[in-house]
């Protein structure tokens, strides 16, 4: 889903205040740690993830392969710090999607 500027600037104010839901370690980012963020975002559509410092993943690789193999947005990338919205197919977990549509 491509996101206009309001609807990022949108996103980007909910997820402010929130803390980050899953932290990319030593182990990196694996299937299994996928699979968790893709079920996350289905329950919650919006959530923030962290990369530790003892990480050798490179944040737009993460990036990059959490786009890809989830097909989830990057909503902002601040530091080591990635906003990820993916709307839920589920019509009861759509709390933010239904705004960022009207926007």
């Amino acid at each position: 889903m491509e996101l206009r500027g309001k609807q990022k600037q949108y996103l980007k104010k909910e997820a402010h205040h929130m803390n980050p839901l899953f932290q990319v370690g030593k182990g990196g980012l694996n299937e299994e740690m996928l699979i968790q963020i893709g079920e996350a975002l289905e329950k919650r559509e919006l959530l923030k993830i962290t990369l530790l410092q003892n990480t050798d993943e490179e944040t737009e690789d993460v990036a990059a392969a959490i786009e890809e193999n989830l097909q989830a947005t990057v909503v902002q990338q601040i530091g080591r710090t990635l906003v990820l919205f993916k709307p839920s197919s589920k019509e009861k977990n759509r709390r933010y999607s239904t705004v960022v549509e009207k926007i």
